[in-house]
């Protein structure tokens, strides 16, 4: 695969640094990217759920974090004493240590995680404020005191 070089967006575009980055990185393959597998579902209109495969993993071993957008599961197990360790014949469970991330649109708040039977679901919902749904303005005219408001691109007097 040939690599794209996004030098000149950088140049060009200002205020949008976080949309050239992803832009960037998705880009980049890495051949890391398929442990643990995963699944991403819509459970409604602003209600999410990601599922990643942990076999053999506890909670203790998980850690789920969210920081600028950017959700971030890892995985890690502690290391067994000699002692401890047993005499494996074939070892098809993978317990090697992780990280997957997932970038989040605004608005986008993880509710919660949690484990069961191998699968760690962790909950996601879009939450738009108030400030950014979209809102009435009515017009005013300055001669007369009938006003008009607009909603969905037709107006109606007031």
């Amino acid at each position: 695969m040939r690599n794209l070089d996004y030098t000149p967006l950088y140049r060009s575009i200002v205020g949008f640094d976080r949309l050239a980055n992803m832009m960037d990185s998705a880009s980049k393959t890495d051949p890391s990217t398929g442990f643990p597998p995963y699944n991403i579902e819509q459970l409604g209109e602003n209600d999410y759920r990601i599922e990643l495969a942990v076999a053999g993993f506890g909670e203790d071993d998980l850690t789920v974090e969210v920081q600028e957008n950017v959700l971030t599961v890892s995985g890690r197990k502690e290391q067994k004493s000699e002692s401890e360790n047993p005499n494996y014949l074939y070892r098809g469970i993978a317990e090697r240590a992780f990280e997957r991330r997932f970038h989040l649109a605004d608005h986008v708040v993880v509710e919660n995680a949690e484990l069961k039977n191998g699968l760690l679901a962790v909950t996601l919902r879009r939450e738009i404020p108030e400030s950014a749904k979209p809102r009435r303005i009515s017009i005013g005219n300055a001669t007369a005191k009938s006003r008009k408001v607009i909603e969905g691109g037709k107006s109606k007097a007031a």
